[in-house]
């Protein structure tokens, strides 16, 4: 009961609510610029509490997303587990950058992210993809900050300080 109190419901609600947005629907326009925020949002939690958030919550994160999105199952499981890793690796440097280097990591792991989804297409004989899906990661760079710090006054329990 107390980790519920010490904020725990947080991890497993921020994992929701990035899924469901995940599932917004958007113009067919914006659609290639959606931000990936469960990326964003394990990222936050694989630096942030690495005893909570690792390798195998990041697989069974990317499961629950290739099934409720509809995609080839195991693909974001495979991305989300590959990001993660990398953040593991460089935790200790990527914790202690100020908020705006964190967020050029941050945007250098979603280009990252979307190379390994266009090497996936690519072998698997899908489409390629348009240009404007490259966008998406500087989207990702300029979200990083609020939700960084959305994320960290939830799960330290500020209020407004």
């Amino acid at each position: 009961m107390s980790r519920l109190r010490d904020g725990g419901w947080v991890l497993p609600a921020s994992l929701v609510v990035a899924l469901l947005l995940g599932l917004l629907p958007l113009p067919d326009a914006l659609q290639p610029l959606r931000p990936y925020w469960l990326a964003l949002v394990l990222a936050y939690w694989v630096i942030e509490a690495p005893s909570r958030a690792g390798l195998g919550l990041a697989f069974c994160v990317g499961l629950v997303a290739d099934l409720v999105y509809g995609g080839l199952l195991g693909e974001q499981a495979l991305r989300l587990v590959i990001m993660a890793f990398i953040l593991q690796r460089f935790r200790a440097r990527l914790r202690f950058f100020p908020l705006s280097q964190q967020a050029l990591a941050i945007g250098a792991l979603l280009l990252n992210d979307r190379i390994v989804d266009a090497a996936l297409h690519l072998a698997l004989g899908q489409p390629t993809l348009p240009w404007h899906y490259w966008w998406a990661p500087a989207l990702g760079v300029l979200l990083w900050p609020p939700l960084f710090l959305l994320l960290d006054a939830l799960r330290l329990g500020r209020r407004g300080d």
